[in-house]
């Protein structure tokens, strides 16, 4: 189980972390909703790899058989480092390429009159935060996948 959650962690990881910061990079010509778009994109192709290690894990590692609670166990570490890739772009992006990105989108909220404080967010409460939305969303992949693929 380890070599298929590394794996498969890794390459979501590396995926997660080529995508996000591809996209942030060109940041300055897209609309705040288009990033938005874009990252939950990134994040879903990255986490594509739970059901193709859950799926993988069962046949040619657990003799065709897998449990829910091992394959939402698989699939939640793998969610993990996939967070952990995601997380790091994020940082980078908003501790180096654009410090200014918290700012700048706290004044977007105020002026579209969606908020009307500024809280003050750190690069790295962003690539936590990140982290976490990843490995929610990793969970619930990893559920439905470990429905669609267990066997008894």
């Amino acid at each position: 189980m380890k070599t298929t959650i590394i794996k498969y962690g890794i390459f979501g990881g590396i995926t997660g972390f080529v995508i996000f910061l591809s996209h942030l990079a060109f940041a300055k010509n897209l609309s705040f909703s288009t990033l938005e778009v874009l990252g939950y994109i990134s994040i879903f192709i990255s986490l594509s790899f739970i059901y193709f290690a859950i799926k993988h894990y069962r046949d040619h590692v657990n003799q065709g058989v897998i449990s829910l609670g091992k394959a939402i166990t698989v699939g939640l570490l793998i969610s993990v480092l996939v967070g952990i890739g995601i997380g790091l772009a994020d940082f980078i992006y908003t501790k180096f390429l654009n410090p200014n990105f918290f700012q700048d989108y706290a004044q977007m909220l105020i002026d579209q009159g969606r908020g009307d404080e500024v809280i003050e967010i750190t690069s790295t409460m962003g690539a936590l935060f990140m982290l976490a939305l990843v490995t929610v969303i990793g969970f619930i992949i990893s559920l439905i996948s470990g429905l669609i693929l267990q066997r008894k």
